[in-house]
């Protein structure tokens, strides 16, 4: 559950602790999905320690009530407050800690209230604001932000002389449900004439609002902030590759087509207009019925411009379509993606990797999956590339034993003395090679050699009685092992 905040100063991202401070959080979110908060400006700025904002018309305007809740918003001024909740694990110990400004209640003084305007914390231990201050989120994106909000010229009373304001507010999750009588604008509001009142140097963009010229170029403005901001979200939340991605202008978007219709259908239809590269109508993963939509890429812009004009409106398996230029970009997406990764194992040296991690090697806990199917012979626990690295630190350790490469006397003397052994072991006979590996017997001490080669002798006359008793058995007729089965 985060919020993210567009401000002269940059954008800052905060996450709120809903399981904390449930009902600071709400009150927020719902004020964000209003949009109350544009345009209110940043002030009390106390170097290293705080600043407050969430005042729609600030402390210089006579005409501020010092903000409402999102509840005197919806229910009357009678909600306008709320009693401020203190979790005793949260405290004002780093910088960017979010917290509802609060104020004693006239008859209880245990008791805090709420509104609308918050704390962001600019320092560390700042826990004078502990028990004064409501905790209910942090910053997590944009402390270059806060960094220019802090180093900002103000005058005695914390107010900065070139306004820093709050432009836009994006949800980027809500958890609550709505209140009842919420209702979300569908755009987000110019500025009121007593907040442009309150302004003293502007920056640039308030500066534009402010001048009066032109109802269409504000508006033209205002869409492009907003525009840009929602692409800064769906950035951040992976749907871009980046904010400034523009849309392919040769593919048509089209709709509401008969469910029998088939791509080869449409390719034939467009044709006419142009070379066709690709036309999919695009259909559901686990049915394949078709979703009654396509997507069809010419090799011209001009073919998809005059297809556009053309084809709108057209009746195709009696259903009137619908036809306009495709804003997705989700190809684009894909094969950005791809391009990346591509150049992220190129980097790693064609064995993975992720970011230009150089050396990174695939493990494999397992065997493959694709070689489980294969019953012509056994698989492995290690993977190909693990024994390959293998076999390569063996041959490593065996170099660097033999010698450095520049000394070729000692590799040579290596080679002749691993030779020779070798030799020596293949003139040994097989009864001695497989004595010298079975491991041996322990001599019992004080005994001398007469009484070991008595003993091995008894044990061959044993040995010998053995095969002369096993052969008698051996040869003796099948009648008589009948007889002894009756």
């Amino acid at each position: 559950m985060s919020v993210l905040f567009e401000t002269s100063a940059g954008d800052i991202v905060i996450d709120l602790l809903v399981d904390y401070a449930p009902k600071e959080c709400q009150n927020f979110l719902k004020l964000c999905k209003l949009k109350y908060y544009n345009f209110s400006p940043i002030h009390s700025i106390q170097q290293n320690f705080s600043f407050q904002t969430g005042d729609p018309l600030g402390p210089n305007s006579s005409q501020s009530d010092g903000g409402s809740s999102i509840w005197g918003l919806l229910e009357g001024p009678s909600k306008k407050n709320f009693a401020a909740t203190f979790h005793p694990k949260l405290k004002h110990v780093e910088r960017g800690t979010v917290s509802m400004a609060t104020a004693p209640h006239p008859s209880d003084p245990d008791v805090r209230l709420a509104a609308s305007q918050f704390l962001v914390t600019l320092g560390d231990n700042t826990d004078y604001l502990d028990g004064k201050a409501s905790i209910f989120g942090k910053v997590l994106e944009g402390f270059d932000a806060l960094e220019a909000i802090n180093s900002a010229i103000t005058d005695k009373d914390g107010y900065p002389l070139v306004d820093i304001r709050i432009k836009h507010t994006i949800i980027l999750d809500d958890p609550f449900p709505d209140p009842a009588g919420l209702h979300e604008p569908s755009q987000s509001p110019q500025p009121s004439k007593a907040q442009l009142a309150t302004v003293r140097i502007a920056d640039d963009d308030a500066a534009d609002l402010d001048q009066e010229v032109d109802e269409d170029a504000a508006e033209k403005l205002r869409r492009e902030r907003e525009a840009r901001a929602q692409a800064l979200t769906l950035e951040m939340m992976g749907d871009l590759p980046f904010a400034e991605v523009k849309p392919p202008e040769n593919i048509l978007f089209v709709c509401k087509l008969n469910p029998v219709t088939a791509d080869a259908d449409l390719e034939l239809i467009f044709s006419r207009f142009g070379k066709i590269l690709s036309c999919e109508v695009i259909r559901d993963k686990k049915t394949g019925d078709s979703l009654q939509y396509a997507f069809i890429e010419f090799e011209d812009k001009s073919a998809c411009e005059a297809a556009y004009f053309k084809m709108q409106g057209v009746l195709i398996d009696d259903r009137r379509i619908h036809v306009d230029f495709s804003q997705s970009v989700s190809k684009l997406a894909d094969v950005w993606r791809g391009g990346e990764n591509a150049k992220r194992k190129g980097k790693a040296g064609g064995r993975g990797g992720w970011g230009g991690v150089q050396d990174l090697e695939k493990w494999r806990k397992y065997r493959n999956e694709e070689t489980r199917g294969n019953e012509d012979h056994y698989s492995m626990v290690y993977g190909e590339e693990e024994m390959r690295g293998r076999h390569q630190r063996q041959r490593d350790d065996e170099g660097r034993r033999i010698g450095p490469s520049g000394d070729p006397n000692r590799r040579a003397e290596r080679e002749t003395e691993m030779r020779s052994d070798r030799e020596r072991e293949h003139r040994r006979g097989p009864r001695e090679r497989s004595r010298s590996r079975s491991p041996r017997r322990d001599r019992p001490r004080g005994g001398n050699d007469y009484s070991g080669r008595r003993d091995r002798n008894r044990d061959s006359r044993q040995d010998d009685s053995y095969r002369q008793d096993y052969s008698k058995h051996r040869d003796r007729p099948r009648s008589d092992y009948r007889d002894r089965r009756r």
